[in-house]
């Protein structure tokens, strides 16, 4: 790896934006998916979709961690490395219960099948039972040694990294959760950041999808 400072002051509280969109997912997962009630098939499409792109996300943000975070923490923070295992070993069990919900989902999402249903929501619990300790784990003792010892550039490396990898078909819905969750600075620097192809389908049709999308989501 390049050579590096000792120390910086990057502000990496972005990543409580996108934690939150997981964890919002996680909560609502019991309403939602009993709200799609058996044989309403455009109900249980459209939560089924909220629920397939968020997991791709979830998929995809870890990928860029354990590409761009954990190998450049175990170099430079090596009095943290036994902490720095345990969140690799977390993403290890969580995406193992990832694949449960999502293969869930499959059985789900034809029709709303009602023990199909009952199958998600414990697949849905068993995930967040992995993945909420270990986003408050990274949030309390990781985001903070990211500050100190990861450029704004390098830790800016990471929302494309995930966006590049994402293969749902609502990339504009994760950009709107993520954006409702930061305060305006944020997505003025958010939108300011994005690569011209990106910010223009933002700005020209993703917004206006994602209003029309998440309010039926919500509209339950």
């Amino acid at each position: 790896m390049s050579e590096v400072q000792d120390s910086y002051e990057t502000d990496t509280t972005d990543m409580m934006a996108v934690h939150q969109v997981l964890r919002d997912a996680m909560t609502n997962a019991p309403a939602l998916i009993e709200g799609a009630k058996p044989g309403d098939v455009h109900r249980v499409a459209v939560v089924g979709s909220y629920y397939d792109n968020v997991l791709r996300f979830l998929q995809v943000h870890h990928h860029a961690e354990d590409e761009l975070v954990w190998p450049r923490l175990v170099e430079r923070t090596p009095t943290h490395t036994e902490l720095i295992q345990a969140m690799i070993a977390d993403h290890d069990r969580i995406h193992k219960a990832l694949d449960d919900v999502r293969a869930a989902l499959v059985r789900w999402m034809p029709a709303g099948e009602a023990g199909a249903a009952g199958e998600v929501l414990g697949a849905i619990a068993r995930l967040s039972g992995e993945l909420v300790p270990h986003l408050d784990t990274e949030e309390r003792e990781i985001v903070p040694l990211l500050a100190r010892h990861l450029s704004t550039q390098e830790w800016g490396e990471m929302p494309g990294h995930a966006l590049r990898a994402f293969d749902g078909d609502r990339v504009w819905l994760i950009l709107g959760l993520i954006r409702e969750n930061m305060n305006q600075d944020q997505r003025d620097s958010m939108l300011a950041h994005m690569p011209p192809p990106a910010r223009d389908m933002w700005i020209n049709i993703g917004n206006a999808a994602f209003d029309e999308f998440i309010t039926e989501v919500r509209n339950r």
